[in-house]
């Protein structure tokens, strides 16, 4: 399987630093998230991924703050984080300093009360009485229908919003697998074209390499895991290593021993892999691949992750 896009050359052998806005500082906002910057290109630091920035849908919300995964529109900036000019100054600030920056991207649903919602109703899964639907169990979204063309279209136009009006780097897709690989195709032929952008796919899938520069390594985390646990052995890490080297050429794996996945959901990487946890991060940030390093919570509240 050839692949139709290459990955942009800053990319090449960095590394990834994942950022929680709101529970990053107390304000938890993008002004004060800025202030660490210097701090954390001190650390290494190169590419900058930001959990989802829009604002978070009122219906069926998740907790008294809600998911970022829940947006109730895709060209807007959740007011909690600040304004659209106060991300502008986070970007060009982060830019000045060497960094890349890509935002959360998440395709395959809204929240219930997205302004799609009641313009394009059309635009989502029906369930058998009409209404909205959501297929993996998610209370506060609901799924998009991509045998609309309409909506392709207009989630591109979103996505390219940002390349545009803010200059960022790259996307970090949701969930990929769940969203059709030729709508990727498209939207990324169509955002590059305004400039090369770096694409991060959450999925564990080789086909997605068509479109993707880089995928999680899921099963690496769940066997390195497992490992620490007494319940695999290294042949299976080498067997799911080397599944990764059957990938399309050129394919990169995204190694990690935590993510505000597991972090909220399967504890810290010390609740998981105990005294091993360093260990296993060595391996993770010298492994062929790009590592991820997900940021400590400096504040936290009661909202959900995910």
């Amino acid at each position: 399987m050839s692949k139709m896009f290459s990955m942009v050359a800053w990319a090449k052998d960095s590394n990834i630093y994942e950022v929680n806005i709101r529970q990053y500082t107390e304000e938890g906002s993008f002004q004060a998230f800025a202030k660490h910057l210097p701090r954390l290109k001190a650390m290494g630091v190169e590419i900058l991924w930001l959990m989802p920035i829009t604002p978070i849908s009122q219906k069926e919300r998740l907790g008294s703050l809600g998911s970022y995964y829940a947006c109730s529109s895709y060209t807007k900036i959740n007011p909690e984080f600040g304004n659209l000019n106060d991300f502008k100054q986070l970007v060009e600030t982060a830019h000045l300093l060497g960094f890349k920056l890509i935002i959360d991207w998440v395709s395959n649903h809204t929240g219930w009360d997205h302004h799609w919602t009641f313009e394009h109703p059309d635009w989502y899964l029906k369930d058998t009485a009409g209404g909205f639907t959501e297929v993996n169990g998610w209370k506060d979204v609901i799924d998009l229908d991509y045998r609309q063309q309409a909506m392709r279209l207009a989630m591109i136009k979103a996505m390219q919003y940002w390349v545009r009006e803010c200059d960022i780097d790259g996307f970090r897709c949701d969930m990929a697998h769940l969203v059709p690989l030729d709508f990727w195709m498209e939207a990324r032929e169509q955002c590059d074209a305004i400039k090369p952008l770096f694409w991060l796919a959450e999925c564990d899938e080789p086909n997605y390499h068509q479109a993707f520069d880089l995928s999680y390594a899921w099963n690496w985390m769940h066997t390195s895991e497992k490992i620490s646990k007494g319940a695999a052995s290294l042949n299976d890490l080498r067997n799911t290593l080397h599944s990764y080297s059957q990938y399309p050429f050129n394919a990169t794996k995204l190694y990690f021993t935590s993510n505000h996945d597991e972090n909220s959901w399967n504890g810290t990487e010390y609740e998981k892999y105990g005294q091993t946890a360093k260990a296993w991060w060595v391996f993770a940030a010298t492994w062929q691949g790009l590592p991820l390093i997900y940021s400590c919570l400096l504040y936290t509240s009661d909202a959900a992750d995910d």
